[in-house]
């Protein structure tokens, strides 16, 4: 695969009512159903996915067609653009993925604040 790949793990999964779950599927190519190593928190109706660990988070991967355009449509959505004030909610990031033909690299959004607050979605699954 030759498009680099974007992980999603809540709002922007396919099955989430959601506008920009909508738009991502129109502008990027989804690449099947992934898992990385991490956690997921509830912030309210989103989740927070914090990477590491032996727990695993269920998401999607899709393939970015024109990966500068729709990253900076996303980082404008996650707020975490150079033109949001810090410290950002989220970072942008490449991690290793299982993808359904092994392990791949993908960018996705990191929560970047404190998560003891938070619940902790112990399926690792927002959609379940």
């Amino acid at each position: 695969m030759s498009e680099p790949l974007l992980f999603v793990y809540g709002t922007l999964r396919p099955g989430f009512d959601d506008p920009m779950a909508e738009w991502l599927g129109k502008v990027a190519r989804h690449a099947g159903r992934a898992v990385a190593r991490g956690r997921l928190y509830r912030v309210a109706s989103y989740p927070a996915f914090v990477p590491g660990g032996s727990d695993e988070v269920s998401g999607d991967l899709f393939a970015l067609v024109d990966p500068a355009a729709s990253l900076a449509v996303l980082d404008d959505y996650e707020e975490c653009a150079s033109h949001f004030p810090e410290p950002h909610e989220y970072r942008r990031e490449r991690l290793t993925v299982r993808g359904e033909n092994g392990p791949v690299e993908a960018w996705t959004y990191i929560y970047n604040w404190e998560v003891s607050a938070l619940e902790r979605i112990e399926s690792g699954d927002f959609l379940a």
